[in-house]
């Protein structure tokens, strides 16, 4: 039997299924085997030693020997537990994750509404809301200094502020949760020991991304408070606001990704697939795509902060040309790219086009592969989502930026992002089938 395990494991086929990724490996050591009697000793055999995801996600399983079948039972109870323990930190980061897409389509209609700048002050903890009508009446005059209400909203009354508010206040409220939802289980893994160090650093990053996007969150604000002259419709920043929405879309992205990676959600291709040089180019061209989506999302951002989808709504025209007349009408003339409403819009569009088409390349790349079924549903599911996205795109635009449409085309935009990262992530090698195969193996 351990002659069988040995050729097994140091076969070309089984080592490309036990090679090691950045973030998700399998370890395997070299240590000295007990020969079987009557069988000559040779100086030392492949003995495989199980560690969890994330160079270990938990504590290494100590070394077991294969020769006996206690020993072989104790590789099952190893694999067993490692799954046990695994599950919980998977539901961890997979509900935080799906907590943190709401907390992106709350902040979309916050951002619709107009009601990013109802609150005008904000403090790490925050506060409870106003109870009674004196302290909505204290709140709604805070507001009246600044700008918003003084070019926009002159003559609001206290009912209508409180509809703005809400918005305001549920959208902060909700990502406080979400940390709280966050750090608690993170401290209680740790204080467990059930992290090990390369998956401690992962969730210590997770958790200063979230810290720190309260803050840029508020600093966006804090621009649009700002009355920088008596004639512009108060904004925030467009890079303000380009940050603090690319910043959630990392956190989600990083969460996500270490979620599938804990709960080992990736499927393993086929070994015809994994010795060409296919796969290896289809998973590039399939990160290429999501750096592509990424980059779309980053210009759709200057969008939003410009108010640039409130102009040109027509398609696939501008205004009756292929481009925009004030193109490049700012100085210096990076500008243009940034805060030009009609250039921001121009770029977006071109942007969308374009990765909507390498997307469709990447289906078709896909498509003329034998691919597992985990990763053709996530290729399936990936076109489907690029199609939605860009139909929601062109109708938000011609229908000029409705509340309802323009929050779907933002949680579009994450649900693609979701999609794509699903999709490259099937096509990574995964320990966890290799150890299907062993267990196999042991079993016999």
């Amino acid at each position: 039997f351990l002659q069988s395990l040995v050729s097994l494991l140091s076969s070309r086929n089984m080592l490309r299924l036990f090679q090691p990724s950045r973030a998700l490996s399998l370890s395997t050591r070299c240590i000295t085997a007990a020969p079987r009697a009557g069988v000559k000793a040779t100086a030392s055999v492949p003995k495989l030693s199980v560690a969890t995801n994330f160079r270990p996600c938990l504590q290494p399983i100590k070394q077991v020997r294969l020769a006996s079948s206690p020993a072989r039972s104790a590789v099952f109870a190893s694999l067993e537990e490692e799954a046990r323990h695994l599950r919980p930190i998977g539901y961890w980061l997979a509900g935080t994750s799906t907590m943190v897409y709401s907390m992106v389509v709350i902040g979309g209609m916050t951002r619709l509404t107009r009601s990013g700048l109802s609150m005008v002050e904000w403090s790490p903890t925050g506060s409870l809301p106003p109870m009674t009508d004196a302290e909505w009446e204290a709140e709604f005059e805070k507001y009246k200094q600044y700008p918003e209400y003084k070019k926009l909203n002159v003559g609001m009354t206290v009912e209508e502020f409180k509809n703005i508010f809400w918005y305001e206040y549920s959208h902060r409220m909700w990502g406080r949760v979400t940390g709280l939802v966050y750090a608690l289980p993170a401290a209680y893994f740790f204080w467990r020991g059930k992290l090990a160090p390369a998956m401690q650093r992962r969730i210590l990053l997770i958790g200063g991304m979230i810290g720190t996007q309260g803050l840029i969150g508020w600093l966006m604000v804090k621009s649009g408070l700002e009355d920088h002259t008596m004639t512009e419709e108060p904004r925030v920043s467009p890079y303000r606001l380009a940050l603090h929405l690319s910043s959630a879309f990392a956190i989600y992205g990083v969460m996500m990704w270490t979620a599938m990676d804990v709960m080992r959600l990736a499927a393993t291709p086929a070994e015809s697939i994994l010795r060409s040089t296919a796969v290896t180019k289809l998973r590039r061209f399939a990160v290429s795509s999501t750096l592509a989506a990424a980059i779309t999302i980053v210009s759709g951002a200057f969008v939003a902060g410009t108010g640039a989808g409130f102009i040109y709504n027509d398609f696939p025209f501008m205004g009756g040309n292929l481009l925009p007349e004030d193109m490049m009408e700012k100085v210096p003339m990076w500008k243009n790219f940034t805060e030009n409403m009609g250039t921001v819009q121009f770029d977006h569009r071109v942007l969308a086009t374009l990765t909507s088409l390498k997307v469709f390349a990447l289906y078709a790349k896909g498509k003329k592969l034998a691919l597992p079924p985990l990763a053709s549903r996530a290729l399936n599911a990936t076109l489907g989502m690029v199609l939605l996205q860009y139909g929601l795109g062109v109708s938000t635009l011609m229908m000029c930026v409705p509340v309802s449409l323009g929050t779907l085309h933002q949680a579009g935009a994450l649900a693609l992002t979701s999609t794509l990262l699903w999709f490259t992530h099937t096509l990574r090698v995964n320990p966890g089938e290799a150890l299907s195969v062993v267990r196999k193996m042991l079993r016999k």
